[in-house]
């Protein structure tokens, strides 16, 4: 008996611990959590892209890539609360989990409605169809646990499309409340279009996410002063080593997307140029193409130090940027290991 009973307390110690957590958003200020900072290309140590951020009693998700839900709950976010998921673009990277994300959410707050899917014009479809896809799901749920548990009206998402104009650096506010005011601003990720950025600006921080792009000038123009740009990053030497790779083991399909895919991505280079430019405090690259070791992160960062002399992060799952309200300290942790 003594050794069950020393089981059974060390599973409701670690059942306790990992349903409470730790608050790692308590201080006033401004965050960014990254919750994915990897690409379609499998890896184990990354989920899609991601970022999490928070600023006062406002919380948003930035995209919803592939496992970045599963990260979201191991650093304890609180998703239940989130205002709203925005959206940067429709590829699939940036949307897989998103099904998963307004799940949770219902799930964790027996929400009365669904929450808001914030994106430019095509979130329509692409919040309607995950909620069709969902549709069983949620009667099964509602079914199961009781209408009070799980209110049928708190289910999925609500899509909230907006407009930006027609020139290239065009912009919008989609958010602008209690101190708190989230642009979204066209970037350059053609053919796929509209495709946006978005700066949180909140008590005289300031951070910007770039989505997928290429050197932008209306990310440059967006990004200026901000404390904290998160960029995209794709090495095209190392590309260039997977499009070999693909070829000599007859994956032509492989092939041709690896050729492919940096017309349409910045490189360290280009996203250093931006943060230089820009006159950016702190430079972190997520979003990072292709998966590569740790040991080889100078070498993923190529000549990007040359152009932008402040302090550059190749960001990875589980950091926590934090921008306290009235200083210009950076700090970034570890929440996950």
């Amino acid at each position: 008996m003594a050794p069950r009973r020393i089981t059974d307390a060390f599973v409701r110690r670690v059942v306790r611990s990992r349903m409470a957590g730790k608050d790692i958003l308590a201080e006033e200020g401004l965050y960014a959590v990254l919750c994915g900072t990897g690409s379609p290309l499998p890896d184990v140590h990354r989920a899609g892209p991601c970022i999490a951020v928070s600023a006062g009693k406002h919380f948003f998700i930035v995209d919803a890539g592939q496992g970045s839900t599963r990260n979201a709950l191991l650093m304890h976010l609180p998703l239940e609360k989130a205002d709203a998921i925005l959206l940067t673009h429709f590829h699939s990277d940036h949307i897989a989990d998103l099904g998963e994300m307004m799940l949770q959410r219902w799930t964790r707050s027996s929400s009365q409605t669904p929450i808001d899917v914030i994106g430019p014009a095509g979130v329509e479809q692409v919040v309607g169809g995950i909620n069709l896809a969902y549709r069983l799901d949620t009667g099964y749920r509602v079914a199961h646990h009781g209408p009070e548990t799980m209110p049928p009206t708190g289910a999925g998402g609500i899509a909230r499309p907006f407009e930006l104009p027609a020139e290239p650096g065009a912009s919008v506010a989609v958010f602008d409340q209690d101190g708190l005011r989230v642009t979204a601003f066209r970037v350059d990720h053609r053919p796929v279009v509209p495709a946006v950025g978005y700066r949180f600006d909140y008590t005289g921080r300031s951070l910007v996410i770039s989505g997928d792009t290429v050197y932008s000038e209306s990310l440059l123009e967006h990004a200026k002063g901000a404390d904290v740009l998160f960029h995209d990053a794709l090495n095209a030497a190392m590309i260039q080593l997977v499009n070999a790779s693909a070829a000599l083991v007859n994956l032509p399909s492989a092939a041709k997307v690896t050729h492919d895919i940096p017309s349409y991505h910045a490189t360290p280079e280009d996203a250093a140029r931006i943060a230089a430019e820009a006159h950016v405090k702190h430079l972190i690259l997520y979003h990072v193409i292709p998966p590569f070791p740790r040991l080889l992160k100078n070498l993923f960062i190529g000549d990007a130090r040359r152009y932008f002399k402040g302090p550059l992060t190749v960001g990875e799952d589980g950091m926590r940027v934090f921008l306290p309200e009235g200083s210009d300290r950076i700090s970034i942790t570890r929440i996950l290991r």
